[in-house]
């Protein structure tokens, strides 16, 4: 019984592990001026993967990364999110394919005013994939919540 009870701790612990997959995201939220915010989403990648950028070539086969924030009526949202690492270009000449990926890390910034003096949280999602050269996981969705204080 007891071995039974060590290998399912084992395989929950495998499986929590695979749950969090290659990338580690952090959310954090710095004040820039009266009521105004950048969002920062940063993402902490496993060496030997990579992270698509959000804009790709037209011939682009796998997916880009995307984020969704959820409408407020109390914020405003700047442009889209600026991307902040050491973008690298990649050509895979059989497929005639060009990719933008991010190895390392890449933080994700996205300028918002809040219109009234409240505390309130900025919500969202994440669409993205991880590749390594070898192989490609699915594309997954991952929500966040960064508060403003």
């Amino acid at each position: 019984m007891r071995k039974v009870s060590v290998l399912i701790g084992v395989l929950l612990i495998a499986a929590v592990g695979l749950a969090q997959g290659p990338v580690n995201w952090q959310y954090t939220a710095k004040k820039i001026g009266n009521n105004s915010y950048e969002i920062h989403i940063k993402a902490a990648i496993e060496d030997g993967w990579h992270l698509y950028a959000q804009s790709q070539h037209k011939n682009f086969i796998g997916t880009p990364t995307s984020i969704r924030f959820t409408k407020h009526p109390l914020l405003v949202f700047t442009g889209e999110p600026r991307e902040v690492g050491a973008l690298e270009v990649k050509k895979e000449p059989t497929l005639g394919t060009e990719s933008r990926e991010y190895k390392d890390e890449v933080e994700f910034v996205q300028r918002v005013t809040v219109k009234a003096e409240v505390k309130t949280n900025v919500n969202g999602s994440i669409l993205f994939q991880v590749c390594t050269d070898e192989k490609c996981l699915q594309p997954v969705t991952v929500n966040f919540s960064v508060a403003l204080n």
